[in-house]
Parts: structure tokens; C-alpha cells; sequence
């Protein structure tokens, strides 16, 4: 079992930044891959970053150039630095990880294929 918390969700003007982080409570951090899923009123959830053991990254094409995804396994810690933030982007931020064995491929963008959530931060970007 993983627990994940996130933090830093916020409200920011059109153009703005906010750094997402998402704490993990297991000491093999190292072991998952992660996502970050995105979730507006009305809308289903998408899947925007994600990022497998070796640091490989993928992201959607709606974010793309704009956000980064990372992660610290010393601080047991992943992270999503949003720039240029558009009104569009307004929704509940979740992180999410999946067991990740050497060897496996990288996750995707379908919530199904992750195993645990956290409870999401809110982003809401006024124009």
C-alpha cells in the first residue's frame, strides 16, 4: 500500500506558474512509476505527465511545453512544475503510481493502469 498526498494546488492569474509536489509514504519510491491526472468539472479525468523509473518522461499534447514532471527519490517526492497556466488548466490534480519492476515499460496516460491515488489538489487559473 502507497499513500500519496499532494500539495501546492492554488489559485493563479492566466500566464501564471504553481509547482505541483506529491509525497509518497514508501521507502522505494524509486520502484513505482508515476502520472499526473487532470480532472475539470463536467469533463473526464486526463492523464497529462508521466515519468517511469529511469526519469523517462511523456506528456500530453495539452501540456506539453509547458509542464514538468519529475522526481526525487531521495525525498520520495514527485513533482509537476506548471508554467504558462491557462484557464483551460482549471481542475483537480491528481498524482498516481503503479508498481514498476525493472524491465517494465512505461505507464500511460489511462487512469487504469495505476494502482494508487491521492486525494488531488485543486489549480484554478482565472483569465
Amino acid at each position: 500500500q502507497v499513500d500519496l498526498v499532494e500539495l501546492g494546488g492554488g489559485s493563479v492569474q492566466a500566464g501564471g506558474s504553481l509547482k505541483l509536489s506529491c509525497a509518497a509514504s514508501t521507502l522505494r519510491f524509486y520502484y513505482y512509476c508515476m502520472g499526473w491526472f487532470r480532472q475539470a468539472p463536467g469533463k473526464e479525468r486526463e492523464g497529462i505527465a508521466t515519468i517511469g523509473r529511469d526519469g523517462s518522461t511523456n506528456y500530453a499534447y495539452s501540456v506539453k511545453g509547458r509542464f514538468t514532471i519529475s522526481k526525487d527519490n531521495a525525498k520520495n517526492s514527485l513533482y509537476l512544475q506548471m508554467n504558462d497556466l491557462k484557464p483551460e488548466d482549471t481542475a483537480m490534480y491528481s498524482c498516481a503510481a503503479v508498481d514498476c519492476p525493472p524491465g517494465s515499460p512505461m505507464r500511460g496516460f489511462l487512469g487504469q493502469e495505476y494502482n494508487y491515488w491521492g486525494q488531488g489538489t485543486q489549480v484554478t487559473v482565472s483569465s
